[in-house]
């Protein structure tokens, strides 16, 4: 509650004379209804908040603006008035600059002494304005004037000589305002200036413990999946949450209430019809009646389901002004209604005529097949009982209704087809088991599935045998859903099998059909292009049944395969599958361009329409995240792997992400939490095992003994049987090897390391063998061979210089860091990516070595080179002995050695290695 100055304060204010009576309500806020929960993160944004000239808080009605004002007002009242001074403001409608300006100047009043600067009833003149700025400017303490339901003010001139004050009161004054829609404020200029805070509803929305503080506070307990059930629903609505908290109390099942929450409940409905919908336009809450036909709208699909024009502008205004649709940021914009608001219209939408209802469906199913995503215009035909229209999608366009993901769950299910349409075309039932499998519900998918088949034999022949390559598909689809690989693997051989004339439901060998039917809808045709799509969706499935068993090899050469067979039969969301996925495959098999190149190939696709985008986009980020990774650009791989995590909740993304952080942190000092992520990593994959099972297995061990515990290293390593090392264990044995010579046995690690250079290691992934070369090199450095280990490291660089590896040669044992920088003296054919590790690893390493850096301040040439002697400068870079440069510019060795020696002399330098990096640093190479 305010203190007694406050309120003697305000009654003074309203009873000022020369003015017009003014109510003390508006000029302090409402004391919010109990119970009340304390949200200490909103005041903690606020306190923040104000340290900026102006916040908005701009959000549709009953997200809690007005109380958290509120309670901020009077804590800070009561808290620490001699460091912030609020005053408060309520507009009404119809406020004209006069009326708002005299509740200003009474609120100002409040905390203003009078005499410091003109306080007026009525809009300020210019020159008072500036008065009053001058005044405000010279306080000691800024003041927040906080001005409650701005969205009231229709006129701007109402608010041009706050903006003035703004502008000209030294940040003395801070406006906190808030209203359901945009201010007539320059919100661009002040966004642009950073002098604007905004908190919307996503800042509003309560959290799960807020949820639970709220139920707590009004005596309702639950589990915590029901606070997660009732977020889910509410989205946090701060009013729906209260009514949901009221009517919690009388529930003998708490529980099974929340469960059930919808629209249904007569107050959450009335509310939402009563505030949200009442002050829409006729047009727009039309719009919004039609949109929720689908589950997420458009522009262009908004515009064909309504047939209005400017449904793009409509639908900007809801979501900007109203709130009522969240858009997801995606080009084009994608709008989400509010889930309680999409079931309040969803029950409006299913009184409709059926006829009205079933226009929808099939404009929404005539978009979508135009547009890309025939699983959904499969849902909307069916829907819509176009029976004709399902079928015919089904057959044509069967390859991209085949579900690559995980269902979210089970939605509303379409109306049934009657039996005497099923027993005319049973391929109607194929297409009602594909709709229902997509959704996850593959009791009703295995129901059609064999309603279909009881009627096979009606078909005739050259139907039959697609009718067969259909069924087979349908199984294949239920094997993957229902995670049995051994079936996975029958059905897609069965599919394969189609593609040589020999279908699944008959062994006589019958001719493939041309062309499906509906063959103007998007596709292939002919059996060049059937026999690509039996191709790719047989080789993902099995692709990605390898890739989730950890088989990396296979899983590289399946999705291989099917990308090329989906690019050949035009499928663009098979192609998006297979082209994420083997990225990442790629990624870790040490391919970094190619594995880049596909990546970036993938995110281009057209994925913003639907296709479960954001888990197939996330397979690409994570693939560069590796690539980044590798070629020591930790700030990059970070912002990769950010924007991988949506993939991240399946087995593959989660243990390779894992790996990517454990060796960043790392690489940046902190062992003991890269180990503690790279377990978590591995638990995360359990007990799948296969290559990536073996990679995990070899980082984890390779990590333990980075922290110095060589013995459980050792432990996790076991025992090495004799014989070649086949490419699953490669990594486990470097690994191993690396432990030895941590621990200082190099007779050991030279035992336990394979040999990198045998035929069978070209099979080995690229960053294995390149471990294995540079632990080969260091231990050639240990036993003192320098010339072998030269050789080794320029075997080495062969290996990383194509892919760019920087990491390995980075992060690798003692005794490299100086052989490379020799190496440039011996000769290389690597002389840029040698130059540039030397100076990587001289910069932590070379603080008082004596060594120049790249950004060491060099002194001026004091005698310039000559244009020949630039020239044969560039040809030291290389591995080229004086004779070869002779040779190269035809000119006598012992010109040759007459211009190397004055440029040594000119920079100062001794040998090769100095001289050329002398000449970088100057930048004349």
């Amino acid at each position: 509650m305010p203190d007694d100055r406050s309120t003697v304060r305000v009654d003074a204010a309203v009873r000022a004379p020369g003015g017009p009576p003014l109510l003390a309500s508006r000029l302090a806020p409402a004391v919010p209804g109990e119970p009340m929960v304390l949200r200490p993160r909103l005041a903690r944004l606020l306190d923040e908040a104000v340290t900026r000239p102006v916040t908005l808080l701009r959000a549709p009605a009953g997200w809690g603006k007005t109380t958290l004002l509120a309670t901020w007002w009077r804590s800070r009242q009561e808290a620490a008035p001699e460091l912030l001074v609020p005053a408060w403001v309520s507009v009404e409608a119809g406020d004209d600059p006069d009326r708002l300006w005299s509740y200003l100047g009474a609120a100002l009043r409040s905390v203003v002494d009078p005499a410091e600067a003109p306080l007026p009833d009525r809009a300020p003149r210019p020159d008072e304005l500036e008065i009053l700025a001058a005044a405000l400017a010279t306080r000691e303490r800024p003041l927040v004037l906080i001005v409650d339901d701005l969205h009231r003010i229709t006129e701007p001139a109402a608010l041009a000589g706050l903006e003035f004050l703004l502008r000209h009161s030294e940040q003395r004054l801070r406006l906190v305002a808030a209203g359901r829609t945009g201010p007539p404020l320059a919100v661009h200029r002040l966004r642009l200036a950073g002098e604007l805070t905004e908190i919307g509803p996503d800042d509003l929305a309560f959290t799960g413990d807020e949820i639970a503080d709220l139920l707590t506070a009004h005596g309702v307990a639950v589990p915590a999946a029901a606070v997660a059930r009732l977020r889910q629903r509410t989205g946090g609505w701060a009013a729906v949450l209260r009514i949901a908290a009221l009517a919690l109390r009388d529930q003998p099942d708490p529980e099974r209430w929340i469960s059930e929450l919808g629209a249904d409940q007569p107050e959450i409905a009335g509310y939402l019809r009563a505030e949200p919908l009442a002050g829409l336009e006729p047009t727009d809450r039309e719009l919004l009646r039609r949109a929720v036909v689908v589950d997420a709208v458009c522009a262009g699909l908004a515009a064909a389901l309504s047939g209005d024009a400017d449904a793009e502008e409509r639908l900007r205004t809801l979501a900007d002004d109203s709130g009522l649709l969240h858009h997801d940021g995606s080009r084009p914009v994608w709008y989400r209604c509010h889930p309680l608001l999409a079931d309040l219209l969803h029950r409006e939408l299913v009184r409709l005529p059926a006829v009205e209802l079933h226009d929808l469906h099939l404009r929404a199913a005539g978009w979508y097949a135009h547009n890309g995503r025939p699983a959904d215009a499969l849902r909307h035909a069916l829907a819509a009982g176009d029976w004709t229209a399902a079928t015919d999608l089904f057959v044509v366009r069967w390859p991209e209704l085949v579900p690559y993901e995980r269902p979210a769950g089970v939605g509303p299910v379409p109306a049934s087809p009657p039996p005497e349409a099923v027993e005319r075309d049973p391929e109607l039932a194929l297409a009602c088991a594909a709709e229902r499998a997509l959704d996850g519900d593959t009791g009703a998918a295995v129901a059609y599935l064999r309603l279909a088949t009881g009627h096979t034999r009606r078909l005739p022949q050259p139907r039959r045998s697609r009718f067969g390559r259909l069924v087979t598909a349908v199984e294949l689809t239920l094997a993957r859903l229902a995670g049995d690989p051994q079936a996975v693997r029958d059905a897609a051989a069965r599919l394969l099998a189609t593609d040589a004339g020999h279908p699944a439901d008959d062994p006589q060998p019958v001719p493939a059909v041309a062309t499906a039917a509906g063959s103007g809808v998007a596709g292939t045709p002919g059996h060049a292009g059937e026999a690509a799509d039996v191709r790719a969706v047989a080789g993902t499935a099995l692709a990605l049944l390898a890739l989730d068993e950890g088989d990396l090899t296979g899983a590289a050469t399946g999705f291989a395969d099917a990308l090329a067979a989906a690019r050949q039969a035009a499928r663009p969301r098979t192609e998006l599958v297979c082209a994420s996925r083997w990225s990442l495959v790629a990624a870790l098999r040490g391919q970094l361009r190619a594995a880049e190149e596909a990546a970036r190939a993938a995110l281009a696709l057209p994925h913003c329409q639907g296709w479960a985008a954001l888990l197939d986009c996330g397979y690409a980020q994570l693939a560069l995240a590796v690539v980044a990774l590798h070629r020591s650009q930790p700030a990059e791989a970070e912002a990769h792997l950010g924007l991988a995590a949506p993939a991240g909740g399946e087995p593959v993304p989660g243990a390779v992400a894992g790996w990517c952080r454990a060796y960043l942190r790392h690489d940046e000092g902190e062992p003991s939490v890269g180990h503690r992520l790279l377990v978590e990593a591995r638990t995360g994959w359990g007990t799948r095992g296969g290559e990536l099972g073996s990679w995990l297995r070899a980082a984890e061990l390779d990590l333990h003994s980075a922290r110095g515990d060589v013995q459980t290293a050792r432990e996790l390593a076991g025992e090495w049987p004799s014989g070649p090392v086949t490419g699953a264990a490669a990594a486990l044995a470097v690994a191993a090897a690396r432990t030895e010579l941590r621990a200082s046995d190099p007779r050991a690690a030279d035992r336990l390391l394979p040999d990198w250079t045998a035929a069978a290691a070209a099979d080995w992934p690229l960053p294995v063998r390149l471990d294995a070369a540079l632990l080969a090199t260091v231990l050639a450095v240990g036993a003192g061979d320098d010339r072998r280990a030269g050789r080794l490291l320029e075997q080495a660089l062969d290996l990383a210089a194509p892919e760019d590896y920087r990491r390995p040669f980075r992060q690798a044992e003692p005794g490299l860091r100086e052989l490379l920088a020799a190496h440039l003296d011996s000769g290389t054919a690597h002389w840029s990516l040698v130059s540039d590790l030397v100076r990587a690893v001289d910069a932590p390493a070379g603080q008082g070595g004596g060594t120049a850096t790249a950004d060491t301040a060099m002194a001026p040439l004091d005698e310039p080179l000559t244009e020949r002697e630039l020239t044969i400068l560039r040809y030291l870079q290389s591995i080229l002995s004086n004779v070869e440069i002779a040779a190269e510019l035809s000119v006598s060795v012992n010109t040759v050695k007459t211009h190397v020696r004055n440029i040594y002399r000119k920079l100062d330098a001794t040998r090769r290695r100095d001289a050329v990096r002398r000449a970088r640093q100057l930048h004349l190479i």
